[in-house]
């Protein structure tokens, strides 16, 4: 943390935000590279919710304290310090932790993820594994005791979203021969037989555990829930859309313009599926890569080949759009544990680079892997994408606040956006000169359209336009969802699947990719127009501001101060 000085009050209460937050979360110290309370995990019950809700008023009561911020950077942290924590807390107060029953964003997989990024190189680093492992039944119990207090207030989870967390809680109980997730993470442990003894125990307690989550939620709490609806409503959605993406937004403004970017990516995929193949509609094209474009099988290999790619990558963009020098250079392909959900997922490094950053390839169900959309996906995931944003914050700690650098403060539409930016200048500079790879591209722009579209259009319960392909004229459900995504994305059915509930239990959250590449690209415009502007300048001082919400985005990007 940097040391406290008079120009920098604002910067420095939020870099004890983050210290005490830590201290209450140690999932939050682990993602930050910070050594303390590793062998724990949070508490997730009322509680502790309560305790970091306390947390965040006590912050903005001392942020309200503070002298008017001086100078750009001071005045950036307060804007972001001062919205994140009321987004927070709104999301809070609105009962949502309550009902956090979701394969993606839950607390569960979050509890799954922080075993994932542990070091364990030395037989000490899995004595603290072993450690943790036994505090996944508390963990799990305090998360049980908010959800029976959210039942108690009459705030539930979707039984769509309960029978998925169910059979992702299954996939978890089935790995390693039925002994469990935390047993296969602990096989490759090298370590003497006290410590293997401890993983063992903690292991089975941690597998125990998610069973006994697992009957909870089938057998008392899907019952309960018979009946909540899948759509949110305006009130819901509106504090979501504020959480995930920083900002308010006009919902029919926005419900427009995903249709329009929906039109214009669709009469563009029909020029390029006929490169692939002379005639062939854009389904027809996607299917035919799907068996005869380049196909990897095998997890492994294709884990090699999206290092390569990224190794290739930087070694071409270096110097020229982008200095990746130093640690930014060092980014890890992964292939995700078990369980996952079925889209590629980044995470970022530690702030003192000990652990690098992560891309992770979920596996498919028959081990295949076509190449034609992973290209661009990978590009979003790895350089120029999230790792490069995201690796980057933490060299400009002089001038920022961790809480600026990290994800504590992170802003969902914006990291989401200038990824799907970095896909789209992937795009501009060249790189998708083949067929495949750019239909695979503009698949990708269509996903995050279609997205748009259906997670307003399935949560508000909006119109659909007379000239849809799907449902003309009727209000969206999750059925016309489906049929819509399934039509227009060529991922496949478990994707698919994964997706409309991935949309349907974090409303608001998908419709930030387009939204913040709209905000990227609407920056990037403005500073253009000024005499002497230079792209690759613009990328480093875009990437040195940090974590921005929407509501700042555009403003910050063009150099309005």
């Amino acid at each position: 943390m940097n040391e406290s000085t008079p120009d920098r009050a604002v910067r420095d209460l939020a870099d004890d935000h983050v210290r005490r937050l830590a201290e209450l979360d140690p999932i939050v110290a682990g993602e930050l590279g910070l050594g303390e309370g590793q062998d724990q995990l949070p508490d997730l019950s009322p509680a502790g919710l309560a305790a970091g809700d306390a947390l965040r008023r006590d912050t903005l009561a001392r942020l309200d304290g503070l002298p008017e911020p001086a100078g750009p950077d001071e005045r950036r942290c307060a804007r972001l310090l001062r919205e994140r924590l009321e987004a927070e807390l709104g999301y809070g107060e609105s009962g949502e932790p309550l009902r956090a029953v979701q394969e993606l964003f839950g607390p569960p997989a979050g509890v799954r993820m922080a075993f994932a990024l542990m070091p364990v190189a030395t037989e000490s680093d899995w004595a603290t594994v072993a450690a943790r492992m036994a505090r996944v039944p508390q963990a799990l119990d305090g998360y049980w005791r908010s959800l029976d207090e959210g039942r108690r207030r009459g705030l539930f989870a979707a039984p769509r979203q309960v029978v998925r967390v169910g059979e992702q809680l299954r996939t978890w109980l089935d790995d390693d021969g039925g002994r469990g997730w935390f047993s296969a993470f602990a096989r490759e442990a090298d370590v003497g037989p006290a410590v293997r003894k401890d993983l063992e125990q903690g292991a089975a307690a941690a597998a125990g555990a998610l069973a006994e989550l697992r009957t909870r939620l089938l057998e008392d709490y899907l019952p309960a829930a018979e009946g909540t609806p899948d759509a949110v409503g305006p009130e819901r959605y509106r504090v979501a859309t504020r959480f995930w993406n920083g900002a308010d937004i006009d919902v029919d403004e926005v419900y427009a313009w995903g249709w329009e970017e929906f039109r214009r990516l669709r009469d563009e995929m029909v020029v390029e599926a006929d490169r692939v193949r002379s005639g062939a509609t854009p389904r027809e094209a996607m299917d035919l890569l799907e068996t005869e474009g380049t196909v990897i099988s095998g997890g492994e290999a294709a884990r090699e080949h999206l290092q390569a790619l990224m190794d290739t990558t930087i070694a071409a963009l270096d110097g020229t759009h982008f200095d990746l020098s130093g640690p930014i250079r060092d980014v890890e392909a992964r292939l995700a544990p078990v369980g996952s959900a079925a889209a590629p997922y980044y995470t970022p490094p530690t702030l003192d680079f000990s652990r690098p950053g992560r891309t992770w390839l979920p596996a498919t169900p028959d081990d295949r892997y076509p190449m034609w959309n992973l290209i661009s996906t990978w590009y979003h995931e790895g350089v120029p994408g999230h790792h490069l944003q995201l690796a980057s914050w933490p060299l400009h700690a002089e001038s920022l606040s961790t809480f600026q650098t990290s994800a504590v403060g992170m802003v969902s539409a914006n990291v989401e956006g200038w990824a799907l930016y970095a896909e789209r200048l992937m795009d501009e500079l060249g790189f998708h000169a083949d067929p495949a790879s750019r239909l695979g591209y503009l698949e990708g722009q269509m996903l995050r359209a279609v997205r748009v579209v259906i997670d307003l259009g399935m949560h508000l319960e909006l119109a659909i336009p007379a000239d849809s392909p799907v449902g003309a004229g009727q209000r969206w459900t999750p059925e016309l969802g489906r049929e819509f995504f399934g039509m227009h994305v060529g991922r496949g059915d478990a994707m698919a699947d994964s997706e409309l509930l991935r949309y349907l239990g974090g409303p608001g959250q998908a419709i930030g990719y387009k939204l913040g590449e709209r905000a990227w690209l609407a920056g990037r415009a403005e500073a253009a127009a000024r005499p002497g502007f230079d792209v690759r300048r613009w990328h480093a001082d875009a990437l040195a501001q940090g974590s921005l919400g929407l509501d700042d985005l555009v403003r910050e990007l063009a150099g309005e101060h």
